[in-house]
Parts: C-alpha cells; structure tokens; sequence
C-alpha cells in the first residue's frame, strides 16, 4: 500500500510543486486548503504524515496542529511545517508564540524547492513508520509473555515470531529475518549459545542479544565469543532491554 502525504496550504503552486515531487516517489498525496477540509480527510483518509503549511484565516494552521496532537489516532502523526517567507510573516503564516508551540518533526522558512522538502518528508517518513522486528527465543512461556508485554508498548518495535529452544530460533530466524533475536541462554534441544553462534554463521545482518537470569563473568564471556551483539540480564530487562534492542538495529 502506498504511503499517504496530506498537504495543507493554500498556496497552488507550492501543493502543486510538491505533490508532483511527492508522487514521484510513490506515495498517495491528498491536499486541503483551510482547516475543516484537512480534517475531513484525516478523519476519512488516515494519513501518515502531514505537511503543514500556510492557510487562512490566520491561527487555522496552529489550531489544525492542536487538533491533531489532542487527537489520540494522530497525537503521533510525523509532520513538517512550512512558514511563510520572512517579508510575509507579519500579515500571514505562523505567529512567534504559535511556533514556540509547536511540536513537530522540522521546520521550513520559504522558499524551499519542492524537490528538497519531498527528500526530507521521504526521510522523516521512513524514520517513522520504520520498526526493529525482534524475535523472542525463551522455552518459558511466562517470559516470553513477559517480554512482548513490555515490547508490544513500544511504537518502534515489533515482534515477528516466538522460538522455545534454540533449534527452533535458527529455523525461525532463518525463515523471518528478525533484526533482533532475544535469545535464552539456557533453552532444551540447543541452547542459547549454540544457537547464537549457528544464527550468527548464516544470517550475518541479524543481531543477537543473550537473555540469562545468571550474570556471572562466564556467561558474558561465553555470549561474547559467540558473537552475540550483548548481554542482558533478566533482573533488569525492563530498563535495559528495550535501550539494547535499539543500539543493536
């Protein structure tokens, strides 16, 4: 499905500019030109990023912009605004207290060529909607519920499968191309460390972090030597784990 880009401002020129540069790249660019319509269609149409630029009457933008972050279904829409040029932002554009305000990924002054502002929003998008596939590798049930609870509350990551030993984690390693393994030291048939090292051998992009109630230097020695990307203990895998997983994609 393609990607979808709501443009808002009154200006044809640069929505026209824009959305020709934006459809080069493939992606669904819907455009508005005052409030009311804006929402009409991220009501009907859901998209996934907004361009916000300048649209009267003055304070509309602003209020669009509040609107969409009380909104809960779009609080974490990415957006970008665009100003107007600086010998207009008297009479037109975003007031000063309005931009102090703000929260949003980046801001524009006019003129920006429509070319350079589509590399951004492609950017911006692709860091948004981008998420880190883990794969969860524990012959406990109850951690492995554990794990995706925590997991499951993040909105960059997503988990793509569940191994119970360590033969089941390569064959599924193998077959869905996690970008992270979170791997059970101590797992029936293979354990973690074999497992890693067999993963590491044929899968060279995945990274593997080691999961061990047991912390002792040997068991960080062991993980180490089999390449895995870290150790984490289970004791602290609520503060830890989540920073790892990040560091290791």
């Amino acid at each position: 499905m393609k990607e979808k880009i709501l443009i808002v401002d009154k200006e044809v020129d640069f929505t026209r500019g824009l959305r020709a540069e934006l459809e080069k790249k493939n992606y669904d660019v819907s455009i508005a030109v005052h409030k009311s319509h804006a929402q009409e269609i991220v009501r009907t149409n859901k998209p996934d990023f907004i361009v916000l630029g300048v649209i009267t009457p003055r304070g509309d933008a602003f209020q669009l912009h509040q609107w969409l972050k009380a909104t809960p279904a779009t609080k974490n829409l990415p957006i970008v605004v665009v100003d107007a040029p600086p010998e207009k932002q008297l009479v037109s554009g975003w007031r000063r207290d309005e931009g102090l305000r703000l929260e949003v990924e980046d801001y524009f002054i006019r003129p920006i060529k429509p070319s350079v502002l589509a590399n951004v929003v492609e950017k911006l998008l692709d860091e948004a909607t981008r998420k880190i596939k883990v794969l969860i590798a524990d012959d406990h049930a109850v951690i492995r519920e554990g794990i995706s609870a925590l997991l499951n509350m993040q909105r960059d990551i997503v988990i793509i499968g569940e191994a119970t030993d360590g033969q089941d984690a390569i064959e599924k390693t193998i077959k869905l191309l996690p970008d992270v393994v979170l791997m059970d030291l101590a797992m029936p048939v293979m354990n973690g460390i074999e497992a890693a090292k067999q993963i590491i051998r044929k899968c060279k992009e995945v990274k593997i972090l080691i999961l061990s109630q047991y912390d002792d230097e040997d068991n960080i020695a062991a993980s180490k030597k089999a390449g895995a990307f870290g150790f984490i203990s289970k004791k602290s895998v609520s503060s830890q784990l989540l920073e790892a997983i990040r560091a290791a994609s």
